[in-house]
């Protein structure tokens, strides 16, 4: 069986490095509140920080924003000379965050091979995209990485292991495991600390991760056969990851003849976290719709869609919110397994051809407020259960954008490890 995690040489701040100022939060965060961005600012100031060595979005459409990829690699370059980061070869790392309401979410930092993953529509890797991968976002964050030293990430990789044999039972050798790193994390964004995995225990990590690629247990676990194994599912940081297997596919273009077997651009550095943490909670993203007919969508979405005020056979269901009151309709013509996919792609046929924007809201009291403005409409959909996501994956493919989110903004992983990758 072809491995497709395995350890790292990580790299971690030396002893002289404050890691609250070190550790911030995830690029994609917070992209609509430059304020934050500022704060954390003032909290790192001059010390050594992530901040300096990653992109945040909230300045991606910036003017000066190939000048702050070229200052990322020129304080990459100085924290090198400087020794601010020191290696620990062939490692994983037992990672304990602490939430921002106490709750611990366990996961442990591995590579990932680039070649078991597809981000494409369609992908049949054992590696996927949990949700469609808009390819646009892609190439500033290549920018970043093509002249990067290391790379640093937020990228979390879910398995779907209700036995919990894969990281749960590091927990309780923790006694038996050096100590990493142990700090508070800026702005409410709670604890981390983590622990050096020991070989043993590597090894027997591995063994558990080659359970769930075994055909044979997937076929029993899903009662699907005849379909490709899917192992680990993208959970957050899907756009980093797919910009880091561009790269790679780029180099593999560029030097035809190179072995790029061991090539450290092959790897990504990621944690895995199951999908049954019950620290690991997922909540519904809304769409609001402005600048429509809301007369016309809403008679085009009820013949296409089927609506009725009755419950349907296939029982998806959503709230369609006008003028900050909610109205609970029911499917009777699904386009996909889930509710949002056929929200969605109705959504997407039907702007394309009349007009009109769309947003993604996070929680109902945001959208009470934006369906009054005239021209609105809300759709209120449902959580995904957790249970869902790798059968509809493996059946439907990568689900809809913005189907769902994993915690709190404040909640998402904070950089900290890094890896070499030139």
């Amino acid at each position: 069986m072809n491995r497709i995690v395995k350890n790292a040489d990580i790299l971690l701040p030396s002893e002289k490095v404050d890691l609250t100022k070190w550790s911030v939060i995830a690029c994609d965060q917070f992209t609509s509140e430059p304020e934050y961005w500022n704060r954390v600012e003032k909290i790192v100031g001059d010390s050594p920080s992530t901040l300096y060595i990653t992109l945040p979005e909230v300045y991606l459409e910036e003017a000066d924003v190939e000048k702050r990829i070229g200052k990322i690699n020129a304080t990459m370059r100085r924290y090198e000379e400087e020794c601010v980061l020191r290696t620990y070869p062939d490692s994983m790392i037992y990672v304990e965050r602490t939430d921002s309401e106490g709750r611990c979410r366990p996961g442990i930092m591995v590579c990932i091979d680039l070649e078991a993953y597809d981000y494409h529509k369609g992908s049949s890797s054992p590696v996927r995209a949990s949700e469609a991968t808009v390819e646009s976002r892609i190439p500033p964050r290549i920018k970043v990485r093509q002249d990067a030293l290391v790379e640093t990430p937020h990228i979390m990789i879910l398995v779907d292991d209700p036995d919990r044999k894969v990281i749960e039972p590091l927990a309780e050798k923790k006694s038996l495991m050096k100590k990493a790193y142990d700090y508070e994390l800026m702005l409410g964004g709670g604890h981390n600390t983590g622990y050096l995995v020991r070989e043993e225990e590597q090894k027997e990590i591995l063994a558990a991760l080659d359970i769930l690629q075994d055909r044979e247990h997937f076929e029993e676990k899903y009662g699907i056969r005849d379909v490709p194994v899917l192992a680990y599912a993208i959970g957050d940081g899907n756009h980093a990851l797919a910009s880091a297997k561009e790269y790679y596919e780029s180099l593999k273009r560029k030097y035809p003849d190179r072995d790029m077997t061991d090539h450290p651009a092959r790897y990504a550095l990621a944690e895995l976290v199951n999908l049954h943490c019950p620290a690991l909670e997922f909540e519904a993203i809304h769409r609001i719709i402005t600048e429509i007919n809301t007369e016309d969508l809403k008679e085009k979405m009820t013949r296409a869609l089927g609506l009725s005020l009755e419950k349907t056979e296939c029982g998806q269901s959503f709230g369609l919110m006008e003028n900050g009151e909610i109205s609970t309709f029911w499917i009777g013509s699904p386009g996909s397994k889930l509710t949002v996919g056929s929200i969605q792609h109705f959504l997407d046929a039907y702007l394309e051809e009349n007009g009109g924007k769309i947003d993604y809201i996070h929680g109902t009291e945001t959208m009470v407020n934006l369906t009054r403005q005239e021209n609105s409409l809300g759709i209120i959909l449902p959580v995904l259960e957790k249970s869902d996501l790798f059968p509809t994956m493996i059946l439907d493919g990568a689900l809809p954008r913005k189907t769902f989110s994993m915690g709190h903004a404040e909640d998402k992983r904070y950089y900290m490890e890094c890896r070499e990758i030139r």
